[in-house]
């Protein structure tokens, strides 16, 4: 009968015995394939289930929804029982395992942010689709902004610095290398295309610690960090490049630890080929960097994908735990998966692995894990262990007061916004702005004529100057007629209306005796 406590191992199945995934080479790395509905993510929360169990924390990403139910108590459903039985898993129980919700967008779990600074011009480039120019230009925005003091936390703030790299491409150009504005306004638009898709938050305060995706819970069990993906999953790009960072980010966090007897941490990363689909090889290369270096910090990721052929070759060597699922062959590029996913495997003699992958029924699997010595194990035909706990959605209700348990519930719910850029940069422009009206003000006032000014003291409301400053008073003249001027006024004015008159009447009478 399989054992499930076994303090060094986890029970991944039963073949012919036994499958188990040693601890110690869990940071070897693995990978899950199958078709859809073949049984991936029930083998994936069994894994989960495992590794929690061993006091290894686990980050896992939540593509359908179904891998909450990781966190409610299972129930004893007919075909857990019945597989349970089959495999001689006679002391199977339900169970319930510590889990941390989180959500990109806040909606469903804790939010996750990061800073425009921690990702980086390279994956950042690559959530905006940008060409070798564009991404050119924004090397040398990050460039400018390190060497000008500038913190980079959110979009606004790197909208601000692309803004004062525009102003200011004369003077940027001689010194990092040409900036042309129409490069700028290419990515500034590509900008707003991740900000309409809800990039505005992901980036920004308080950014995501690495150690609280580290946390066991108090009976020593690793908890489940489980990320809400499926509004995710409508912005491909953005979700392969969040895990891209976050696997980026444990290897720079964390210290090297060699081969520990169990991984601290084992990240999944379902729907893989979203990372690598039009993937520029600079990319890939970095996958296959830190694929290869997080191994050393005690860090397991495991792929979670369709086909063996969505892997590039040189991540795939590096994945030594295999579970395949049953894979259909349609097309001949399904023939040619096929043929791939029996390759990688160490041929068992009894049976041919590629005719087997396409019999494979629900819940089977074929199985290769490093034994020991780090030796891959001959292929086995094994039936998946069933998981513990709920197969399926959490509810809403549940999901809402996990959250509100969570030890990392009010840490990262609020929003902070320190100065960085856009305040720095916001405010010498208008410190530049108010300088150019001030001066602007000069000019005009120069250009204008000086009015003259009066002493208003010297004839209203003042105190008069002393009599002997101002000397005798001039003779005022008076505004009365004399008796001499109103007689000839009158005389002048009898003389013209008498005269008037005699002219009127005269061209009348001219008038009338012509008629």
């Amino acid at each position: 009968m399989p054992n499930l406590l076994l303090d060094d191992r986890i029970l991944v199945g039963v073949s012919t015995k036994p499958e188990y995934l040693l601890l110690k080479y869990g940071n070897r790395h693995g990978l899950v394939t199958g078709a859809t509905g073949t049984g991936k993510t029930v083998t994936l929360q069994g894994l989960a289930e495992g590794f929690s169990r061993a006091g290894v924390p686990v980050f896992c990403a939540d593509v359908k929804g179904d891998l909450s139910g990781i966190g409610a108590m299972g129930d004893a459903r007919d075909f857990l029982v019945k597989r349970a039985h089959d495999i001689g898993f006679d002391d199977w129980k339900t169970d319930k395992f510590p889990v941390i919700f989180w959500d990109l967008f806040g909606r469903q779990g804790h939010p996750v942010r990061t800073t425009i600074s921690e990702m980086g011009p390279l994956l950042l480039a690559r959530i905006l689709d940008l060409n070798d120019t564009q991404e050119g230009v924004l090397n040398v925005a990050f460039k400018f902004a390190d060497d000008n003091g500038l913190l980079l936390l959110d979009l606004k703030d790197l909208r601000a610095l692309l803004i004062e790299v525009e102003s200011r491409s004369s003077e940027i150009s001689a010194t990092y290398g040409n900036v042309a504005t129409a490069t700028v306004g290419a990515v500034q638009r590509a900008l707003l295309v991740l900000e309409q898709q809800g990039g505005d938050n992901f980036f920004g305060e308080k950014a995501l610690q690495i150690a609280d995706l580290m946390r066991t819970s108090t009976d020593g069990r690793g908890i489940v960090s489980v990320l809400a993906a499926d509004q995710l999953m409508t912005s491909p790009r953005l979700y392969a490049t969040f895990l891209l960072w976050m696997l980026s980010e444990l290897f720079e966090a964390l210290p090297e630890v060699g081969d520990p007897d169990k991984p601290k941490l084992v990240f999944f990363f379902d729907e893989a080929h979203l990372l690598f689909d039009d993937a520029p090889k600079a990319l890939v290369d970095k996958v296959e960097q830190v694929v290869k270096l997080v191994r050393s910090k005690g860090v397991g990721v495991y792929f979670v994908t369709q086909n063996p052929i969505d892997i590039p070759d040189a991540v795939l060597s590096q994945l030594s735990n295999r579970v395949q699922h049953a894979l259909r062959a349609y097309t001949p590029r399904d023939q040619k998966a096929v043929k791939v996913a029996a390759e990688t495997f160490r041929p068992n003699p009894a049976f041919s692995t590629e005719e087997v992958i396409t019999q494979l029924g629900i819940g089977e699997a074929l199985i290769s894990v490093l034994e020991d010595k780090g030796i891959p194990s001959v292929v086995s035909r094994t039936l998946i262990r069933p998981p513990a706990s709920r197969v399926g959605p959490i509810l809403p209700d549940e999901r809402r007061a996990v959250v509100a348990g969570s030890p990392v519930a009010g840490l990262y719910d609020t929003v902070e916004d320190r100065e960085s850029a856009f305040e720095v940069l916001g405010k010498k422009a208008k410190e530049k702005a108010d300088a150019a009206a001030a001066q602007k003000a000069r000019d005009e006032a120069a250009k204008t004529p000086p009015r003259p000014t009066y002493d208003n003291t010297s004839y209203r409301g003042g105190p008069p100057p002393a009599r002997e400053d101002r000397g005798p008073p001039p003779a005022r003249r008076s505004n009365r007629q004399s008796v001499g001027e109103a007689a000839v006024k009158s005389l002048v004015r009898n003389v013209s209306g008498s005269l008037g008159r005699a002219l009127v009447r005269g061209i009348l009478g001219s008038l009338s005796r012509g008629l």
